[in-house]
């Protein structure tokens, strides 16, 4: 859906009601980065290209620059990337005064190809492999996250030992207590509904001053670009009311985590290709191979859902996030959870991301796992009943980044799929994580041991 076109921009640049773009690329943590242009500056560059630092895909999550990048490093000089603007991505950004953006695609300066391992180009690819065998992934995914008192600033400067939440009980589905949040969750709904993301609405989640924001599916990248702009939207637009927004996976050991959950299924000619309205739950045999190639190869994609050491400590009895590698219908327990059965909707939810993932990277990877099911003809397991936490024999989910890493690192099925490049480009990113948590000393080290040991 084209929410602003070029020659509409131009316009409102003529008559100045647009006087700043934003050409954004999306970094390897899912994030917004690149610059803001004077419109009328943008008009020069807006057929044409750009330039942003390598490195730009080569950090973490605080911007550090580690070594181990074959792509990217200080013996290579930290050279351009080419970012050359969809034109087709404009829209207003309407909480900024006088602002579009324009999303782009990264192009290696010196070969002029895609970046390969740019998070869009990767799920570029695996659409492709799709839609090559006349099948068009359509997608959603929910977003949780919470609210706090005070900005991202004044909680980072009390050294984050004060957090305060927007409410001070459960708020699932609770509507006064939502009513409490609107002057920051009302203008987030409509903010991104007049920037072309389709929010179907709110809730309140279930921890005090959690939220779930809702997004209708479309196709996959599509969704993974909805997926990125509210999530940015929702930081800024609650500092703006004075709030912080969190989306790390899990905040505290007493309450439950953030999750993303990625709604699944491919579509054939308009119709949905996972229906077959006489087979048992309305689930056609091309349902069946894409969930069993998810089942399958789960602990390869887990690093791509679950990129932090932070995300592990999510998956917990008890708090609807899943723990063992099982899928049923309708259940809230299991990881993959069979949804809208005998009707045209019928979809996949997996339930193993949490609200830190890279939308793009995720999304990439259930499709990479789900077309390779069907490529292999494999078999898909008889459904799960009951609670799938008290299964002492299901296959767990990877329980930490560092299985999850060396899974990722050895999986033949996403080396064909994305490539030796991409693979050891995103099993350094986990690597790094993981030397950097095991330099840190923490506070719960030093309670417990400073006397006592």
């Amino acid at each position: 859906m084209t929410v602003l076109t070029y020659k509409a921009l131009k316009a409102q640049i003529s008559s100045g009601a647009v006087d700043t773009v934003l050409v954004c690329m999306v970094d390897m943590q899912g994030r917004l980065m690149g610059k803001r242009f004077h419109a009328e500056a943008f008009l020069d560059v807006a057929e044409g290209e750009t330039h942003c630092c390598t490195y730009l895909l080569a950090t973490d999550l605080a911007m550090a620059t580690p070594e181990g990048y074959a792509s990217s490093s200080w013996q290579k000089g930290y050279g351009d990337y080419i970012l050359k603007p969809d034109l087709s991505t404009l829209r207003p950004v309407p909480w900024l005064d006088g602002t579009a953006m324009v999303l782009c695609d990264v192009i290696d300066h010196h070969s002029h190809a895609p970046v390969p391992h740019a998070p869009r180009e990767m799920l570029k690819r695996q659409i492709a492999r799709a839609e090559a065998v006349g099948l068009s992934p359509v997608m959603a995914t929910e977003l949780e996250f919470f609210l706090f008192h005070g900005t991202h600033d004044e909680i980072a400067n009390g050294g984050f030992r004060i957090l305060k939440p927007i409410s001070h009980y459960n708020e699932d589905y609770h509507i006064f207590q939502t009513s409490k949040e609107e002057p920051v969750m009302r203008p987030i709904r409509n903010h991104l509904r007049a920037m072309g993301v389709p929010v179907e609405g709110s809730k309140g989640e279930a921890e005090a001053g959690q939220e779930e924001l809702n997004i209708r599916y479309a196709d996959a990248l599509a969704c993974a670009d909805h997926h990125m702009i509210a999530k940015h939207a929702v930081k800024e637009i609650a500092h703006q009311q004075g709030h912080a927004a969190s989306f790390l996976a899990k905040l505290s050991p007493d309450s439950v985590g953030s999750a993303a959950h990625i709604h699944q299924s491919l579509f054939r000619d308009g119709e949905n290709a996972f229906r077959d309205a006489d087979a048992p739950l309305g689930k056609s045999a091309l349902m069946d191979s894409y969930m069993a190639g998810l089942l399958t190869y789960a602990p390869d994609i887990t690093c791509f859902l679950a990129p932090y050491i932070n995300s592990y400590k999510r998956f917990a009895a008890g708090t609807f996030a899943p723990t063992r590698l099982v899928w049923s219908v309708d259940n809230r327990t299991a990881a993959f959870r069979l949804v809208g059965e005998r009707t045209g909707g019928i979809r996949v939810e997996c339930r193993i991301p949490g609200a830190d993932m890279n939308p793009y990277l995720g999304l990439s990877a259930m499709l990479a796992a789900g077309l390779a099911g069907i490529e292999q003809g494999l078999t898909l397991q008889n459904a799960f009943s009951g609670d799938a936490y008290g299964d002492g024999e299901a296959p767990q989910i990877p329980g930490n980044l560092r299985d999850a890493r060396a899974a990722l690192f050895g999986s033949g099925m996403l080396r064909d799929a994305m490539g030796d490049e991409v693979i050891d480009h995103y099993a350094r990113a986990a690597e790094w994580e993981i030397e950097e948590f095991d330099r840190a000393v923490t506070d719960y080290e030093i309670a417990r041991g400073f006397e006592k040991a």
